[in-house]
């Protein structure tokens, strides 16, 4: 049996019925290294305060039911080892854990998960949606259609993701990124018949797939690699080049702009990503629309202080430097434009043996443009 060793849980306490503004409260748990976090919040209860408010099932990282922030840092309660989470601590000083964030606190470590969660899940219609009539017995699909699909259909809805969002921190109205992973289950699903209609949903909502900022923490907290923003940019990927959604987001322009500039100069043009942006991504034809023309003039206090600042000059506005070996970024585009379709590399199913395939297929592609 193992040893069990002293470890200090500093948690944060609220009961709405006590009128009482919430408090940290420190409680000594006594158990083995291996044990986990979870473990240690309920030694708490059975020992020393019973009153201790935390949800929990499985114990097992299935159910999604513990998420918690322990030292800052969203998780699964039972998902994360007692001594790992002291050793983030540091020696000495105790395991900080409290609810999740971007969600209002119900009592000590519950969070209402109906009042955002839930609720963003059901924004994005989280059931299939096939065209015409139901066939007489089930759908049946080929495996290895379902491929895609299948890494955002392990996500367990623990809203550890949601919690770590700081877009949702930002814009509490963004979808999220629980949400939008849920949404490309069913974008990316051969059964789906409304998959056109989801991208142009979700691409024209202020608060949808381009309202994510790529701060990668819910690629970082999520128990299951599920990745949400991988997802969420497969979203876009799916809106802009599958079905061409210009957007009044300037989504479309704004990926369009970024990649014509890489094509042309190899680098970032800066000083024309901001117009280029608006409406389709050129630099000239896109301006011409009304709604860019609004967009440009409100954009104008940022350009000036681009001026201002050095960033932007009329010299750099029209004179951007190529890369010297830019020839060979061009061949890189060609090469990729010239396949019938985009292929999607899903780590998730194929495993680390496809980077020794991939790598190959690199080295065969590099033989074939030199």
């Amino acid at each position: 049996m193992s040893e069990t060793a002293n470890y200090t849980l500093k948690i944060r306490r609220y009961d709405p019925e006590s009128g009482e503004t919430a408090f940290w409260h420190e409680y000594g748990v006594d158990i083995a290294p291996e044990r986990s976090v979870l473990d240690g919040i309920l030694y708490a209860r059975d020992h020393e305060d019973a009153s201790i408010g935390i949800r929990c099932s499985c114990r097992a990282a299935i159910c999604g039911s513990c998420g918690v922030r322990i030292n800052g840092k969203s998780a699964l309660a039972c998902n994360t080892r007692i001594s790992d989470a002291q050793a983030k601590a540091g020696r000495g000083k105790p395991i900080v854990v409290e609810p999740m964030g971007n969600m209002p606190v119900l009592k000590d470590l519950i969070v209402d998960m109906d009042a955002v969660h839930w609720k963003k899940i059901q924004r994005v219609v989280p059931w299939l949606l096939p065209d015409g009539e139901p066939p007489e017995r089930e759908y049946i699909v080929p495996a290895e259609s379902m491929i895609d699909v299948t890494q955002s259909m392990a996500c367990i809805q623990c809203g550890v993701c949601v919690s770590a969002c700081l877009s949702l921190e930002v814009d509490p109205e963004f979808v999220g990124p629980a949400a939008l992973a849920k949404a490309y289950r069913f974008v990316g699903d051969p059964r789906d018949g409304q998959t056109e209609e989801r991208l142009r949903d979700l691409a024209e909502d202020p608060h949808g797939i381009y309202d994510c900022t790529h701060c990668f923490a819910c690629v970082e907290v999520c128990p299951k690699d599920v990745a949400p923003m991988d997802q969420i940019m497969r979203l876009r990927r799916r809106a802009t080049s599958d079905h061409e959604i210009k957007d009044k987001n300037n989504g479309y322009g704004h990926e369009k702009a970024f990649v014509d500039m890489i094509e042309t100069w190899g680098t970032l043009h800066e000083a024309q990503m901001l117009p280029r942006s608006f409406g389709d991504g050129s630099l000239i034809r896109g301006q011409t629309e009304p709604g860019a023309v609004k967009q440009l003039v409100e954009a104008l206090p940022t350009a000036m202080r681009g001026l201002k600042s050095g960033k932007v000059a009329p010299k750099k506005l029209l004179f951007h430097p190529k890369l010297p070996d830019q020839g060979n970024v061009k061949k890189i585009y060609k090469e990729i434009e010239s396949r019938d379709e985009r292929i999607e590399l899903n780590l998730y199913i194929v495993g680390d043996n496809a980077s020794d395939e991939e790598g190959a297929m690199a080295e065969g592609s590099e033989e074939g443009l030199a």
